[in-house]
């Protein structure tokens, strides 16, 4: 039981730090908002009944995504928290009673709509923008100045001269679907990649590096929550900061509302669920803040959002057609996703051609036949999926999809482990998918980081033979003279890609060691196996009861990592890397500055001087020490900075845990 309770974990902690990085970094969704939360809060019930298997990466302990290289990283004056949300009527009622309880019956709340796009902070120093920065993982984010200064309607220079010194806006960048519509009819034209729905075109946009291109795309921005550190002094409430804002020259929803009850809350959700299809852009909900300032202060705030806020997410709009076909995925892991191609339907605004069936567990459940007629939801206004059949216009001869049994790619027998709903091709080193996928993973910016090798270049230089394995990378100088000649390769784009790939030799061991790809191996868990078996040899020589020693480590993941290195192509591709001259071993560098922390463990929280939170995490393992992602009974220390949520500090104090200030761990560095 136990076993199977820590498998779970782990799987969710997968899946979700996956969806994550798609939505967050990639602009790519791959679940719903109303599934992805339901995964999040099962994780969160096992989390908090069995906390002893909680992993360090759990996405319950994390805001947002995380950071590309593109942009420079800047750290939020104020960090940028995500909202707690809900989907039923009774737990907005519930939310009122917490605020109430708290607070008193004298107070106001400001609803608003939710808008679909990319969350932005901008900064104005003497009424001139300064700079504009993503959410990024909600602490740090990317500047992406120059290309927000493309957007019309978000102001460079202010209106009056009332506002302050200094201060920061928070909003909300977007597409309007009209645009939206135009630009994705042109890219399928030209035979590019179209976008999913409005946001994931704003979000790939704004990351876009050339700013004339961003230009081009007509996106706008609503602006909707201010921060300076004399707003109190300035206003009182939120409606009254709003109204100032729109004085000074940015563009705010005139779809704002103050109420003084719950059921004027209600209505006003029920009146924008039907009437958001009515607007030129895509909303999904409706965010209920506390009106006054004072209140806000008094309720504060939990370590991932504010007490004094919450979001109402509408039911996914559902609609019907028919069935053309099934077409199944390989990932490059193997895993095999079956999907279903439907003859195209207008859904939530959007032409919807594909839907996700997930595993052969649910064509099951569905009892899915060939060209059925299906009922296709876009939950949260993003992903679609089949959510029921009509059965009775179901045709008399028509037959049950059947899974496959072999590779559809490769036609390798297909694996399912058992506790498992994904089929898996087993052979990683002979199918295309798998092979490419994986050499794209390993020049990725957390593994490789190889410049001037991206996924379609890999594509290309597969198709005509230069890359058939992980080690092939390292042979391209040898065909550089051949590279040249290829259309879209120039000799500059060739000579940085070869500098790339040599510079990449210089990768540490932990790096290398996720590059590789084996699976359910992360970022996260190649670090410790890096750092407790020192070496490659010492790596490929453990037994599955010695990698069970390292912290974070289960059965699946030391079964994985014991089969990989059983594979004698593996090993073989191993020995070639290690040719090339990768680094297999830590460096004396990069080993342990000290014992000082050991058998000590520590949850940072907070925003600090002189560390990033990187910076101080690795300090601490750096120095023996272990990370934990949760405060519990076992935790030595809570390090605190500044903008710690008061829930951290009130639990630690319960548990009688010492709380660290940046001063305090620096002398306990030292010795003191």
């Amino acid at each position: 039981m136990a076993n199977e309770i820590q498998r779970k974990i782990e799987q969710l902690t997968e899946e979700l730090n996956h969806y994550n990085y798609e939505y967050y970094v990639l602009a790519n969704s791959l679940i719903s908002d109303y599934d992805f939360d339901h995964k999040l809060k099962e994780l969160e019930k096992l989390e908090n009944e069995y906390p002893q298997y909680k992993l360090v990466n759990s996405p319950t302990s994390r805001i947002g995504g995380d950071i590309t290289r593109k942009f420079e990283t800047v750290v939020h004056t104020w960090p940028m928290l995500s909202l707690s949300n809900t989907y039923n009527e009774s737990e907005l009622r519930d939310f009122d009673k917490r605020v109430r309880k708290v607070v008193g019956d004298e107070l106001q709340y400001v609803c608003e709509l939710k808008f679909d796009g990319l969350s932005i902070s901008l900064t104005y120093e003497g009424g001139q923008l300064q700079r504009a920065v993503t959410r990024g993982d909600g602490y740090q984010g990317e500047d992406v100045t120059t290309n927000v200064k493309t957007i019309q309607r978000v102001p460079q220079v202010l209106k009056g001269s009332d506002y302050p010194d200094i201060f920061e806006i928070r909003g909300e960048i977007f597409m309007h679907k009209t645009a939206f519509e135009k630009l994705n009819a042109k890219r399928e034209k030209e035979g590019k990649q179209t976008y999913a729905n409005p946001r994931n075109f704003a979000a790939g946009t704004i990351k876009l590096q050339d700013s004339s291109e961003v230009a081009k795309r007509p996106l706008d921005c609503f602006l909707y929550f201010l921060y300076s550190d004399n707003r109190l002094e300035r206003f009182e409430t939120h409606w009254n900061s709003i109204q100032a804002i729109q004085q000074w020259g940015f563009h705010v929803s005139e779809h704002t509302k103050l109420c003084n009850t719950i059921e004027e809350i209600l209505d006003f959700v029920h009146y924008w669920d039907e009437a958001r299809h009515d607007l030129s852009y895509e909303i999904d909900g409706i965010v209920i803040k506390v009106n006054d300032y004072r209140f806000q202060e008094e309720l504060g705030f939990t370590a991932k959002s504010p007490r004094w806020a919450i979001s109402y997410k509408f039911q996914a709009e559902k609609a019907v057609t028919r069935l053309d076909k099934v077409t199944y995925q390989v990932g490059r892991t193997g895993a095999v996703t079956p999907v279903a191609n439907l003859e195209p339907i207008v859904l939530a605004g959007t032409t919807v051609k594909r839907a996700s069936l997930h595993n052969a567990n649910e064509i099951l459940r569905l009892d899915l036949h060939e060209k059925d007629y299906v009922y296709v939801e876009k939950g949260g206004e993003i992903i679609p999926k089949i959510v029921e059949i009509d059965t009775y216009r179901r045709e008399k001869d028509a037959q049950p999809i059947q899974y496959p049994t072999h590779c559809p790619e490769c036609g390798t027998k297909l694996i399912r482990e058992e506790g498992e709903a994904v089929h898996y091709c087993p052979n990683d080193t002979g199918c295309k998918p798998q092979i490419v996928g994986g050499m794209q993973h390993f020049v990725g910016r957390k593994m490789m980081d190889i410049e001037g090798l991206g996924n379609e270049t890999i594509e290309t230089f597969y198709s005509l033979g230069y890359l058939n394995k992980l080690s092939d990378i390292y042979c391209l100088k040898d065909h550089a003279l051949e590279l040249k000649k290829l259309e879209r390769f120039g000799e500059k784009s060739i000579s940085n890609m070869i500098k790339g790939i040599e510079a990449s030799k210089q990768i540490p061991f932990e790096k290398l060691l996720f590059a590789l790809g084996i699976r359910y191996v992360g970022e996260t868990v190649a670090k410790k196996i890096a750092i407790h078996f020192k070496n490659i040899d010492n790596l490929m020589d453990a037994s599955k009861e010695q990698l069970l020693e390292v912290s974070d480590v289960g059965e699946r993941i030391a079964e994985s990592v014991y089969d990989y290195f059983k594979n004698e192509e593996h090993i073989s591709e191993i020995q070639k890397l290690r040719n090339a001259g990768l680094q297999f071993e830590i460096k004396p560098e990069e080993k342990q500055e000290s014992q000082k922390l050991e058998g000590k463990s520590f949850v940072i929280s907070g925003v600090f001087k002189n560390y990033s939170r990187k910076e101080l995490s690795d300090t601490i393992e750096q120095n023996g020490g272990r990370l934990l992602s949760a405060i519990s009974g076992k935790l030595d220390y809570l390090v605190a900075g500044d903008k710690m949520g008061p829930s951290k500090r009130i639990k630690a104090a319960e548990l009688d845990i010492p709380i660290l200030s940046e001063n305090d761990f620096e002398k306990m560095l030292k010795g003191n």
